[in-house]
């Protein structure tokens, strides 16, 4: 049986640069996909247990060349939480399929739509009761024409669906490059996500951050104190872009799943499987992907180390369907001319069972 945690990463003060392909230095995303996570989680796991450790680990996973591998654990991507007085809003991913009982054609749609193509993430309550539970109801539908109208006071209100942005900020800020030859001054922006907090004293009080869920296999779960060591030195190094400059530094708050998890994760009555993480196969039947609706995520990067671009890769992202649950592998995306050591990132997938309309 596998063992579920819910690791929080809180952020405080500390500001973070997440680079995204596609967007340039003076934007940034407001997360971290689970690729990345996963990338920067090993290679504190590197520095800190060493070259033979991590090989030994990395030698766990199914790739394309060991395909029969069961993973040892299973990431998601990161989302947003935020604290609501006593409660905690955690958002998940919209899946790609509308809701049971979604008036798909209706008049009535015309009225909301514009609205609920925006809600790209849901609080874990509307996620599940739209997608595991009743379904979208009539009040739904009035309340997100409210909503278009600035004027939603309901239950979608109440649960912070409307709420996403309020977690965090994005700025941008001055910097300066220096040319270490001539000498020459650049002047750049970068931009920064700040997630809440607040001091009381001398304490910094997180408000919103980031989390993520993590499937360990009944193996894997022997792994667990020292993906935490790492975690916690990843913590101190900061993820995502400007470490140098402090940025991307967080604390981990590692739990067992809470209680409004359990249902969630263990729902027995889906007949579809949606993302919580990015996903690859170097090859999918027609059957695999019957019935199914998906966006496709380009993901690459740089080596850190020596500045040598990554190949390009094509993942599913977040919040895709299937009828089947996906499972995903490492690909290796080790430049021609790279020889120091293999380089991979994980499409290894995470999903959740849900409900959902064929069409």
């Amino acid at each position: 049986m596998s063992v579920w945690k819910l690791v929080k990463l809180k952020f405080g003060r500390s500001p973070a640069h997440f680079g995204e392909v596609g967007i340039g230095i003076e934007e940034t995303s407001d997360r971290v996909r689970s690729d990345t996570l996963f990338s920067a989680w090993v290679s504190a796991y590197a520095r800190l247990f060493g070259k033979e450790a991590v090989e030994e680990l990395l030698q766990k996973f199914p790739t394309d060349k060991q395909p029969q591998l069961i993973s040892p654990f299973r990431v998601s991507s990161t989302f947003i939480y935020r604290q609501n007085n006593e409660h905690t809003i955690y958002y998940l991913p919209r899946p790609l399929k509308f809701p049971i009982n979604y008036p798909q054609g209706t008049e009535k749609e015309l009225e909301f739509f514009k609205t609920y193509k925006k809600l790209n993430y849901l609080p874990l309550e509307v996620w599940q009761r739209w997608y595991q539970g009743e379904g979208f109801i009539d009040t739904d539908a009035e309340e997100l024409i409210a909503e278009t109208k600035g004027k939603s006071q309901g239950h979608l209100c109440q649960a912070g669906t409307f709420d996403y942005k309020k977690a965090f900020e994005i700025d941008q800020f001055p910097k300066i490059a220096v040319d270490r030859i001539t000498r020459a001054t650049n002047f750049y922006q970068t931009g920064f996500v700040q997630f809440q907090w607040e001091q009381n004293g001398n304490d910094i009080q997180s408000l919103s951050g980031l989390y993520f869920l993590l499937q360990f296999s009944p193996e894997g779960e022997k792994l667990a104190d020292n993906l935490k060591a790492a975690l916690y030195l990843l913590g101190e190094e900061g993820l995502g872009g400007e470490r140098s400059s402090g940025a991307g530094r967080f604390q981990v708050e590692w739990l067992e799943l809470p209680e409004n998890w359990h249902n969630l994760v263990k729902f027995s009555a889906g007949t579809y499987h949606s993302l919580i993480s990015l996903f690859w196969e170097p090859s999918l039947s027609d059957d695999f992907l019957n019935n199914a609706s998906y966006e496709i995520q380009e993901r690459g990067g740089w080596i850190a180390e020596n500045q040598v671009r990554r190949k390009m890769v094509r993942m599913f992202s977040e919040g895709s369907v299937f009828l089947t649950p996906p499972q995903g592998k490492l690909v290796d995306v080790t430049p021609k001319d790279f020889k120091k050591h293999c380089i991979y990132r994980s499409g290894i997938s995470l999903s959740l069972p849900i409900k959902g309309q064929d069409k």
